[in-house]
């Protein structure tokens, strides 16, 4: 079946009443089902609620998969002809140990579950991390993969799966702190190419207010259907053909992974202090960090080299009159994106001369791309300078479509140590892989700089929620609610400096920013080219308060320290290993 109708289920369960949860949850998932729903998810805990103190408080309500519980949707389910997704605490009899769960279930029965892999603050509570990997199950409707809450905080989950063949992931959560539809649940189905069914609880538990905004998410970030508040259902059309073509933002971006560069996805400090894990053996210790600008300067590089090094040296004087000790300009920003290879220069050329002159004018370090001529190769790259001179260059990894005709493609991350932190660098489509913002925090940067040329959708606004949120987590309008890059920010706990062409005709949108190190404090600290030419600017934070364990965010990374890499290894396996796929 290629063509489905799918539902999110939106609920608020009450503690202490299971009895009443299942039989409301029964009832929705038949309305689910009279709208024509052939897969229909519910919330995670949703048979319980959620907010337990301690194993002896939920021991009353954990419960074997299969069981009691499973086997009355099981009976819904081969009732109406359906798939339902359950999210309930499990027990494992043969250990005692509790489990948050998810199984998915269908017209023959129970037909696999999973064990939430990453768990949030309340989980270590009572429940123990999950142990089954992360499953994609064969149906009739098509390849289902679950994931649950915290889960789609890290990107190496959404990515499993969809590396596993997911064409739907089933992300059953109690999502909170925010406005929803949340923008990483966008941005796994974005960078995914495939649907999530997001179901969501609503409503207030021992203080906590959940978010609501359940919903159906299209292989292009697009909201296909989504409730704000209050229980209900929503439907979808899901076609897998569709999530098959792996395609973001127009290019087949699972083919053009590098895995054979990806090997330290599943590596990671393991909670050691940072401090002392960079500085070991005194091999290239952390910057000592301070306070300090960067930013983004967006604009529509020409084919005529020498206006666009005029242009750069405009907005790099506007960036150094505010403040910035970092200017980012877009990719190939110096050569332009026409024909860059016939105005390709080495690095002793004379555009990287007039750069390093600049920087050194304006005591201020520049990024910007360019075509580079090596030999006989060309290379798409960026190069780092300041005031002190050539700091480095970074040659693009991931070569997107139009590049192919005319660079090789680099083989090796970047990174470089300045006054103001530790700075990594990725061109354009390198940004669209996970991997690619991961293994750089792994590499221990405070930013990461990324000049683009990115064209297509990868922003979109919010008509605001009734959701009461606590202050000051916005519930208005929002321009720009969802940013790919904003998140790509934020689950890697470092600065973004996104500086994007702006070239309307060309498809090119701008939406150039610079994005602060953490998703849920707000006011966000980030600042974005709301539109025309210019340039964005922001503070950076990089020092560790005079501590000798960092409690900066950017310094101390939770969700880079929190990640679970044995789950990893699949992601650095190369595409036809199967060996290497199975150990793994």
């Amino acid at each position: 079946m290629t063509v489905f109708t799918a539902a999110a289920v939106q609920f608020e369960p009450t503690m202490f009443e299971k009895e009443r949860n299942v039989t409301r949850l029964l009832d929705l998932v038949r309305e689910a089902a009279d709208k024509g729903a052939k897969l229909i998810v519910t919330p995670e805990m949703g048979t319980t609620g959620y907010c337990w103190f301690d194993r002896d408080e939920v021991s009353t309500q954990v419960e074997t998969i299969p069981g009691a519980t499973t086997d009355r949707f099981a009976a819904l389910a081969k009732e109406l002809g359906l798939h339902i997704v359950v999210g309930m605490p499990e027990v494992e009899p043969a250990t005692g140990l509790y489990y948050n769960s998810a199984a998915l279930i269908g017209p023959e029965g129970l037909v696999g579950k999973h064990r939430k892999s990453h768990p949030y603050i309340s989980e270590p509570k009572w429940a123990a991390p999950g142990d089954l990997g992360h499953q994609v199950f064969e149906t009739e409707l098509g390849r289902i993969a679950l994931l649950i809450c915290m889960d789609i905080h890290f990107v190496e989950t959404a990515r499993l799966v969809a590396l596993g063949g997911a064409d739907v992931i089933c992300h059953v959560s109690n999502w909170l702190s925010e406005r929803t539809p949340a923008p990483y649940w966008i941005s796994r189905a974005f960078e995914n190419s495939c649907y999530l069914i997001e179901s969501n609880r609503r409503g207030l538990e021992r203080t906590v207010q959940f978010s609501g905004g359940s919903c159906v998410i299209e292989p292009d970030g697009a909201i296909a259907a989504v409730i704000d508040g209050g229980d209900g259902v929503i439907t979808a059309e899901i076609d897998t053909d569709r999530a098959r073509e792996r395609v973001v933002l127009g290019e087949p971006t699972f083919a053009q992974r590098r895995p054979d560069l990806y090997r330290e996805l599943p590596t990671g400090q393991s909670g050691w202090n940072p401090l002392d894990f960079f500085s070991l053996y005194g091999h290239r210790p952390l910057p000592a960090g301070r306070r300090s600008k960067i930013a983004a300067a967006q604009f529509a590089p020409s084919s005529n080299v020498a206006a666009n090094l005029v242009r750069i040296a405009e907005f790099a004087g506007e960036a150094a009159a505010e403040g910035a000790a970092l200017v980012v300009f877009p990719e190939l920003a110096v050569t332009g994106l026409e024909d860059p290879a016939s105005r390709a220069e080495g690095l002793s050329g004379v555009s990287v001369t007039r750069l390093l002159a600049l920087a050194s004018k304006l005591k201020i370090h520049i990024v910007a791309g360019l075509a580079e001529q090596d030999g006989e190769k060309i290379y798409n790259s960026a190069v780092l300078v300041g005031p002190e001179g050539f700091v480095g260059s970074y040659r693009k990894i991931h070569l997107a479509s139009r590049d192919r005709g005319w660079a090789s493609a680099g083989d090796s991350w970047k990174v470089f140590d300045l006054p103001l932190g530790r700075v990594g660098l990725l061109i354009g489509h390198d940004a669209l892989f996970p991997e690619a913002g991961r293994i750089l925090a792994l590499r221990g940067c405070d930013a990461i700089a990324v000049p683009a040329a990115i064209g297509g959708q990868f922003s979109f606004g919010h008509a605001g929620t009734d959701v009461a949120q606590n202050f000051p987590i916005p519930t208005g309008a929002d321009p720009f609610h969802w940013h790919h890059f904003r998140a790509r920010a934020g689950e890697n706990n470092v600065v973004l400096a996104f500086a994007n062409v702006l070239d309307e005709d060309a498809g090119y949108p701008g939406k150039s920013g610079v994005f602060g190190p953490e998703t849920f404090v707000f006011p966000r600290t980030e600042a974005i080219v709301f539109e025309g030419e210019g340039v964005a600017v922001s503070e950076i934070d990089t020092s560790n308060l005079d501590t000798p364990y960092p409690t900066n965010p950017i310094r101390r990374k939770d969700l880079v320290t929190m990640r679970l890499p044995h789950h990893y290894v699949p992601l650095a396996v190369e595409a036809g290993n199967e060996q290497a796929a199975a150990v793994a």
